[in-house]
């Protein structure tokens, strides 16, 4: 069971996506509570993708593939923009208050595996949740 997604890279577009996760989600076992983090986390992914990827420039397209595997849900947002450097990738402190920072954070607290791949064009970002039992195998998160 999967899904494709492919839309452009603007903040309107983000709620078909959300309602297209949500559901793809929740027909797949995932409990209500889990799949509406998951799905906040998408959001706060593509919006960064925009945001820092892409630099607000909505002609260029985001994928979005969702896979129901055995035992897990595995993400992965793919853009061809501005690669982004791991290292440098961190969720601010919970006692900084002020608005945004915290979507690295949302996406630690959604799934169980958080991955970013640098690519010769743009980013690849896997994100992978248990279901019903752990994930056991690399294969099953790659």
């Amino acid at each position: 069971m999967n899904l494709r997604l492919k839309f452009p890279a603007d903040t309107s577009e983000l709620a078909g996506m959300r309602h297209a996760a949500r559901d793809f989600l929740l027909a797949s076992g995932v409990s209500e509570m889990d799949a509406e983090l998951m799905v906040l986390a998408l959001d706060e992914a593509c919006t960064n993708i925009i945001r820092y990827a892409y630099g607000g420039c909505t002609r260029r397209v985001i994928r979005l593939n969702i896979d129901r595997l055995k035992g897990s849900i595995r993400c992965i947002l793919r853009d061809y923009g501005a690669s982004c450097d791991p290292a440098k990738i961190r969720s601010r402190d919970l006692a900084d208050f002020r608005p945004g920072g915290l979507g690295v954070r949302i996406m630690h607290s959604a799934f169980d595996r958080v991955l970013y791949e640098p690519k010769p064009r743009g980013t690849r970002l896997t994100l992978v949740k248990s279901i019903g039992y752990p994930v056991t195998s690399a294969a099953e998160a790659a």
